[in-house]
C-alpha cells in the first residue's frame, strides 16, 4: 500500500506492507495521525501550536508542554550541548528577521540554547527573550512517531519519506535518490537504506535575496550567517530525529561532527557542484 498527503510543510508518503492485509489501512492511518498530531504540537507557522506558545509565554513564566514536545525539546538540547552549538534550536528571530519565518518570532538580541530551561513535570522556560524553531528536528522526530504507529499495527515493512526525511523497516532495503543541489533536477547518487533513516539538508530550495545578500532557511549559528551555495548534506543513522539533527551538525561544524556521527554510528554524504 502506497498513500501521500501534505503534511510538515510537504508531502509524506507511506508505503507498507503486512501479512494481514485487512490492518494495513488503519496502521497507515495512524502513521499518517501520528504526523499529525506533531505537526499540531510543533508548528511554528501554527499560531495555536504548542510551540508557538511556548514561544509567546516561556520567558515570563514555566509553560507545561506535552510529552512528544517535551522530548523533542530534550534531544535538541542535548544535541546542542553535545555539537557545542553546531546545532541551535533557537535561530527563528534570525529567520523571521530574513522573512523565512513569521514577523512575531522576531527578537531584538535575543537569548539563545543555553538560556532554554527544562523544569520538572515538562515545563519549559526561557531565561531571556528568545523564540524556537523546532524545524531541524521535529520532521524527522514525526516520521519516527509514523513508524512506530506502523509497526503497533501490524505493517512488516514500510517507508515513511518526509521530503526528504525519511526511515525504513523491515527486511527489504530501500534505493534512496540524492539530488544534485547544483541541479535539484538531477540526481547525484543513490544510496540503499535498510532497518535506519536518512535525512537531508540543503538551502537550494529556500535560498533567497534578503537586502543584498544570499540567504536559506539553514543558519551558521555560530556567526548568525546563512548557509548558501551548493551544498547538500544527507545522514544515515539509526532514527531520523537523529539523522535530521546530524545534518546541520555536519554543514556547520565538520570537525565536531565527526566524533558525533562516530558516537551515534551514523554516517554522512555530503554532495557539493
Amino acid at each position: 500500500m502506497q498513500r501521500c498527503r501534505p503534511l510538515l510543510g510537504t508531502f509524506v508518503e507511506i508505503t507498507a506492507r503486512a501479512s494481514d492485509e485487512s490492518k494495513l489501512h488503519a496502521a497507515v492511518n495512524g502513521a499518517f495521525a501520528a504526523v499529525e498530531g506533531i505537526q499540531h504540537l510543533m508548528s511554528v507557522h501554527d499560531p495555536d501550536s504548542e510551540l508557538s506558545r511556548l514561544n509567546r509565554f516561556a520567558e515570563l513564566r514555566p509553560i507545561t508542554v506535552s510529552h512528544e514536545t517535551f522530548a523533542v525539546l530534550r534531544r535538541a538540547h542535548a544535541m546542542a550541548v553535545e555539537s557545542d552549538g553546531a546545532f541551535d534550536y533557537t535561530v527563528a528571530p534570525t529567520l523571521a528577521q530574513w522573512g523565512l519565518l513569521p514577523a512575531r518570532l522576531y527578537r531584538k538580541c535575543p537569548g539563545g540554547w543555553r538560556d532554554v530551561r527544562m523544569l520538572p513535570g515538562r515545563k519549559v522556560r526561557f531565561l531571556r527573550p528568545l523564540a524556537l524553531d523546532l524545524g531541524g528536528i521535529a520532521k524527522g522526530f514525526a516520521v519516527d512517531r509514523a513508524i512506530d504507529a506502523l509497526r503497533r499495527g501490524g505493517a512488516t515493512a514500510a517507508v515513511v519519506n518526509a521530503g526528504g526525511d525519511l526511515r525504513v523497516f523491515g527486511a527489504q532495503s530501500s534505493r534512496i535518490l540524492l539530488r544534485h543541489p547544483a541541479r535539484p533536477q538531477t540526481f547525484a547518487t543513490s544510496l540503499r537504506i535498510e532497518r535506519a533513516a536518512l535525512a537531508t539538508s540543503s538551502p537550494c530550495f529556500t535560498e533567497q535575496a534578503w537586502r543584498g545578500r544570499r540567504v536559506s532557511h539553514l543558519v551558521d549559528p555560530i556567526n548568525g550567517s546563512a548557509i548558501t551555495g551548493d551544498v547538500s548534506v544527507s545522514v544515515r543513522a539509526r532514527e531520523c530525529w537523529l539523522a535530521d539533527a546530524l545534518t546541520k551538525v555536519v554543514l556547520n561544524a565538520p570537525c565536531r561532527a565527526k566524533r558525533l556521527l562516530a558516537r551515534y554510528e551514523a554516517e554522512a554524504f555530503v554532495v557539493t557542484a
